[in-house]
């Protein structure tokens, strides 16, 4: 028994030693893999932490206007007849996509011109008042024209479907698209192949959010006071702050004219030096 104790423990000392030490190089080689698994494991982790920072700061970018008419054209000659309306009133209410597909009659004020926003996606921008300017009113009451039994509690932008039609008087094989069905008890779904078809046809990369951007951005540009444009844009006291930071290079126009506004003209500076002069 000794002697086979002894034997394998030759055995070991002479096969297996060698063997140990290439597996302790593999273990330590498997860990160090498994150290730089784990370290780019947390550099992806943290990458895409600070995208979705990125992304959650991110307000857009601001189309132009040659950009807004091309758009507008693919719009009106899309299959939906209410992109065209939609993108309108975007741009001129700066109303996000929820606040427009959930809008309901009720909360449009032809006598008052003004548009009272329901759902929405933030506490401060629910039930807030915007006020329609010409542009918006006019398309708001050609859109409304087209359903003389609405009412109240009716989605402005209802369900409809579409299917191809032709007209007696139009030749033969010629067929154009229109509404077969519409339920205005349901707002309509969505409108994004519809605004996707427009936005490739007018050659304009834009998201529809970018056109609430676009608003904001001419009103901040046109000298509108930043609390002004937060109410407009239902902002929380926090968004307020973060995007005064964010829309801070647009101020800077505004913030010049500002001190402009208190430069005396140079003849009365110099009146109001003789006359303090003349009274020592």
């Amino acid at each position: 028994m000794n002697g086979d104790v002894a034997f394998t423990a030759t055995k070991c000392s002479a096969d297996t030693v060698p063997l140990l030490s290439a597996d302790r190089t593999a273990l330590i080689d498997f860990g160090s893999q498994q150290a730089h698994l784990q370290q780019g494991r947390r550099q992806i982790a943290k990458g895409q932490r600070a995208t979705a920072r990125r992304a959650s700061d991110d307000v857009g970018r601001a189309i132009t206007r040659e950009q807004e008419a091309l758009l507008l054209a693919a719009c009106q000659s899309s299959r939906s007849r209410s992109l065209h309306i939609a993108v309108l009133l975007a741009l001129n209410t700066c109303m996000r996509y929820s606040e427009l597909r959930l809008l309901k009659w009720e909360r449009v004020n032809f006598v008052a011109r003004t548009v009272t926003v329901g759902t929405s996606k933030t506490e401060s921008g629910a039930g807030r008042m915007i006020p329609l300017n010409p542009r918006a009113l006019s398309i708001l009451r050609f859109w409304a024209a087209l359903f003389p039994n609405r009412e109240p509690e009716h989605y402005v932008f209802p369900s409809e479907k579409y299917g191809l039609a032709q007209r007696k008087d139009e030749p033969k094989g010629s067929t154009r698209v229109c509404v077969h069905s519409s339920d205005a008890t349901k707002p309509i779904g969505r409108w994004k192949e519809a605004w996707e078809g427009a936005k490739a046809q007018a050659g304009v990369q834009c998201r529809f959010h970018d056109l609430r951007h676009t608003g904001c951005t001419r009103m901040l540009e046109a000298g509108v006071p930043f609390s002004v444009v937060a109410s407009i844009m239902g902002w929380s006291a926090s968004t307020t702050v973060r995007m005064a930071k964010r829309y801070g290079h647009i101020g800077v126009r505004a913030q010049r004219l500002a001190v402009e506004a208190l430069c005396e003209p140079v003849s009365d500076a110099a009146g109001a030096q003789n006359r303090a002069q003349s009274k020592r």
